[in-house]
């Protein structure tokens, strides 16, 4: 019952695995402690205005530090990245000399 291997027929399928192309990433420094989630998109050049930021954030699957977000009005601190489906945002503090 052992038959010959033949060529054609005893093919290994290999499957590769390709890594996603990396989504381009911006630092934004912003002032005072928090900045609104529909703010940040507006000072992003993502949206142009609130309403089309709340579309925005309902429609694309946003992502604050890597959980799903909708609402405009989360408070986004220095250390927060936002994930939007063309780049990642990186929020930094503003330096500040000490006097």
């Amino acid at each position: 019952m052992n038959r010959p291997s033949n060529p054609r027929t005893s093919r290994r399928v290999v499957k590769r695995f390709v890594p996603a192309p990396a989504k381009p990433e911006r630092t934004l420094s912003i002032q005072g402690e928090f900045i609104t989630l529909g703010q940040l998109l507006k000072f992003a050049n993502v949206v142009s205005g609130g309403g089309e930021a709340r579309i925005y954030l309902e429609s694309q699957g946003v992502k604050v530090n890597g959980e799903p977000e909708e609402r405009r009005g989360r408070k986004i601190r220095p250390g927060d990245t936002v994930a939007t489906p063309d780049e990642t945002l990186r929020v930094v503090g503003e330096e500040r000399e000490v006097e």
